[in-house]
Parts: C-alpha cells; sequence; structure tokens
C-alpha cells in the first residue's frame, strides 16, 4: 500500500512540473514585439527599474529586481500597499515600473496606477488578462497566453507566477548583455560570494609586501639568500642591483645546486639564481595568477607595480585560500 501511494505522489509532483514545463513553453513562443518593447524601454530608462505585485505575484516581482540589479540594471521591488501609504515617494518620472497581476485586477495595484501617471513614469505590466483595468492603463503590456494552473484545485498560482518569474529573467539577463555586463561587474556587486571574491580579488589584495617581500643584492653569498628564504617562507627570493631586480633564487635552485655537489655556502646568489623571472603585474586578478602558476608548474611569482618595479611575492597558497 504504502508504494501504491508513493508511485501517486511521485505522479502527481511530475505532473505539477509538467503543466510549469507547458506554461514556461507557451510564454516562449508567445514572446515578440511587446518584449522587444520592454528591453527597449529598460535600456533607455535614465530612472531605475521599479517591480511591484501582490501576494504571490509580489514574491516575483522582489525576485526580479534582485535579478535585474544583480545584472547591472538599478532596481527595486516596492510593496503595493506600502506605496499607497507614502512608498510611491521613492517613484519618480525618470522610473519605469514594472506591475505583475494576473488579474489585472489586484485592488492594491490598480490603486497605484494614477499616482504613477500624476508622477510621470512609465508603466509596464505582465498580466493573463488584456481587458482588465491594469493592462488598459499600461504604457504597454505583456498578456501572458492562458495556462493552467499546476494546483491541483486549479485555484492557487503556480503555472502563472513561474511564467512571470522566466519572463522576468528573460528581460533582466537580456538587458545585461545589451549593456555588456561583464563578469568583474557582476564581481562587483557580489563581493560577499565565493564567486564574487574570485572576480574583484586581485594580486594586490593578497600578496606580501614592504618589509615582507623576501629580497637580496646580487653580490650576497648564497647563504644570506637561504636565510631569507626561511625567514620569509615564500620559496622565492629577489635578488636585487639597486632597485632594479636581476633574477630570483627558489628552493628549486637550491635543490638543484646541492643535487650537483656545490658548495652552495661559498656561492654568490647571481651564480645558481634564476634570471628574467616569471612576473605578474599587481593588478591581475587572483585567477589570473593561478592560473599562470598551474601552467608554468612553479609554486610562487614576483609581483612588479605598473612601472615594473618590484613590489611583492605571490604564492600558490595565498591564491587558494583567497578564492
Amino acid at each position: 500500500m504504502g508504494w501504491i501511494i508513493m508511485t501517486d505522489m511521485l505522479l502527481e509532483a511530475r505532473r505539477v512540473f509538467d503543466k510549469e514545463i507547458s506554461a514556461i513553453e507557451k510564454t516562449k513562443d508567445h514572446m515578440g514585439e511587446v518584449f522587444i518593447s520592454f528591453l527597449e524601454t529598460i535600456m533607455l530608462c535614465d530612472g531605475k527599474v521599479i517591480l511591484t505585485g501582490m501576494g504571490k505575484a509580489g514574491h516575483i516581482a522582489r525576485k526580479m529586481a534582485a535579478t535585474f540589479s544583480s545584472l547591472g540594471t538599478p532596481s527595486f521591488y516596492i510593496h503595493p500597499a506600502e506605496s499607497l501609504h507614502g512608498d510611491l515617494g521613492m517613484v519618480t518620472n525618470k522610473d519605469v515600473v514594472i506591475a505583475i497581476s494576473h488579474s489585472g485586477e489586484s485592488v492594491e495595484v490598480v490603486q497605484m496606477i494614477p499616482v504613477i501617471r500624476r508622477i510621470g513614469a512609465r508603466l509596464l505590466s505582465i498580466t493573463g488578462n488584456a481587458q482588465s483595468t491594469l493592462a488598459r492603463h499600461s504604457d504597454m503590456a505583456e498578456v501572458l497566453p492562458q495556462m493552467e494552473e499546476a494546483c491541483h484545485l486549479g485555484l492557487a498560482p503556480t503555472s502563472t507566477t513561474t511564467a512571470a518569474l522566466v519572463y522576468g529573467d528573460a528581460l533582466a539577463v537580456t538587458v545585461s548583455r545589451m549593456k555588456d555586463f561583464r563578469s568583474e561587474d557582476f564581481g562587483l556587486y557580489h563581493p560577499a560570494g565565493a564567486l564574487g571574491r574570485k572576480l574583484i580579488t586581485t594580486v594586490s589584495d593578497i600578496m606580501v609586501s614592504g618589509a615582507d617581500k623576501p629580497q637580496v643584492g646580487a653580490d650576497v653569498f648564497l647563504k644570506e639568500a637561504i636565510i631569507e628564504l626561511s625567514r620569509k617562507k615564500t620559496g622565492i627570493v629577489a635578488v636585487m642591483q639597486g632597485s632594479r631586480i636581476e633574477g630570483i633564487i627558489t628552493e628549486g635552485n637550491l635543490r638543484r645546486a646541492l643535487e650537483q655537489e656545490m658548495d652552495v655556502y661559498s656561492m654568490k646568489v647571481n651564480e645558481i639564481m634564476t634570471r628574467d623571472p616569471i612576473c605578474i603585474s599587481e593588478g591581475k586578478l587572483a585567477v589570473d595568477a593561478m592560473k599562470l602558476l598551474h601552467e608554468k608548474n612553479i609554486s610562487s611569482l614576483i609581483v612588479l607595480d605598473s612601472q615594473g618595479n618590484y613590489i611583492g611575492v605571490v604564492t600558490l597558497q595565498m591564491v587558494i585560500d583567497s578564492l
């Protein structure tokens, strides 16, 4: 009996998927001139894109506003009921308001219309009723095709809210692409997330610098470089001639010298240093440093400023820790 009930539950759940997938497909096939007009209006907007909706549609509007903002279009959600008690003061004549109501007759949303008109903002709507008050009084209305709610009662907003959500995603993503919004811009707006850190963390953010950067003079004995390697623990020491970098001493240099039974304590650093070391600019992203370290199969990089001066060291472990 339990298995029969479980099977019925899965069938019901899959039916919900089928209904909502069908709603999305219908909406996709329906998109055309109105969608293009929405895009043009948003692209020409000098203010913000303001989303509103009541109930379940309000939840979709909140998500749409968040997606627009995330992808480079300044946007926020305004609650219809709160808007009627002062929040409409946030709307200006430079803004575009997108109202979502499947019936197009949500009382609070309808009551916003004359004020939005008086302010002078553009009013776009996403609805399922072409004859509704909202559709008739909008500058543009996207009337979604007829669809069945996935709710077994055919009452709770399910298919209609999913269709509106995907329509909103299509708007936000397409506008973002038209604005040439890049991954670096996305990272700027998401500094707290792992992806954001990858996209905004630069070499200068994580390198060792100042008194902590390892270096010795070009004419010193190798033992001084060994001491510097041990003290700074970066796996690399810059060999300097004045302010100019001549080369580097790495743990690999020392290992090869010992394997060849060289007297490392009587040698000068310039006898075994690596000339023309691999370097990276301080402004490069940490992910670029990671790529270069892997490509060259090394564990440390010399960091240079915009004038080519030695200013620090970044290691593989520093990059890993930052990401």
